[in-house]
């Protein structure tokens, strides 16, 4: 093994510590962009409310890799029948970049 400058190992340990807050960042903005898009009023991140729970949707697509581009494009246009009768009303308003962000992000609750 290489044995590396201190000034090395203390860049690389920032890169990786920015690389963390980073991706921590685009998680809080994603969850952000949950509660400005007024998901809330029909869904909670881990009970059930109107609509299925965000972990409840996650487990049920967990491993479908088209499932991102199903749910951006089900809160664009709503739907009925996957989780009950009661219609999820089309939400238009959100575009489809940040349908696909909320997509993704209700992909990674756990």
């Amino acid at each position: 093994m290489l044995h590396q400058p201190k000034s090395m190992r203390r860049a690389v340990a920032a890169a990786s510590a920015c690389g963390s807050l980073f991706l921590a960042g685009s998680a809080v903005a994603d969850e952000e962009l949950f509660k400005k898009s007024n998901c809330l009023a029909c869904h909670a991140i881990d009970q059930k409310r109107l609509g299925p729970s965000m972990k409840d949707v996650a487990a049920k697509y967990s491993g479908d890799s088209g499932a991102a581009d199903m749910l951006a494009r089900k809160i664009r246009e709503g739907g009925v029948g996957v989780w009950g009768q009661l219609p999820m009303p089309p939400q238009p308003q959100v575009s489809e970049a940040d349908a696909k962000v909320l997509a993704e992000f209700i992909l990674s609750v756990r």
